[in-house]
C-alpha cells in the first residue's frame, strides 16, 4: 500500500467511524501490533531454543528463493538471456529454405 491509498483508508475511517472514536481504534490497534510483535518475539526464541542450529539455517534461508515465480525466473528466463551456448559439431541450425536431413532407414 503506497501513500494515497493510506490516505484513502484514513479519509474512510474518519467518516465510518467518526473523529471522537478513531483515537481509541488507533490505540487498540497499536496494542494489537504490540502483543503480535512480542507472540512472534516469543515463538521465534522457542523455536531457537528447541531448534538450535538448524534454526540458524532456516533463519539465513530467503524465502523469496521459494517463490515460484523466482524459481521460474533464476531458472528459465536468465538462462534464455544468458549467452548462445556452442552449437555441437554437425548439428548445426538450418538455413532459411533448406530441408531437415531425411533418414530412409528410420522411417
Amino acid at each position: 500500500m503506497g501513500w494515497p491509498e493510506l490516505l484513502v483508508v484514513i479519509i474512510v475511517a474518519v467518516f465510518v467511524f467518526g473523529p471522537d472514536r478513531l483515537p481509541d481504534l488507533a490505540k487498540q490497534a497499536g496494542r494489537f501490533l504490540h502483543n503480535a510483535r512480542k507472540m512472534m518475539d516469543n515463538a521465534k526464541s522457542d523455536l531457537t531454543r528447541e531448534l538450535g542450529d538448524d534454526f540458524e539455517e532456516l533463519r539465513n534461508l530467503n524465502l523469496r528463493d521459494l517463490d515460484p515465480r523466482e524459481v521460474v525466473r533464476r531458472n528459465v528466463i536468465d538462462a534464455m538471456e544468458s549467452e548462445p551456448k556452442a552449437v555441437p559439431a554437425g548439428k548445426r541450425p538450418l538455413r532459411s529454405g533448406e530441408l531437415p536431413p531425411y533418414d530412409t532407414d528410420a522411417t
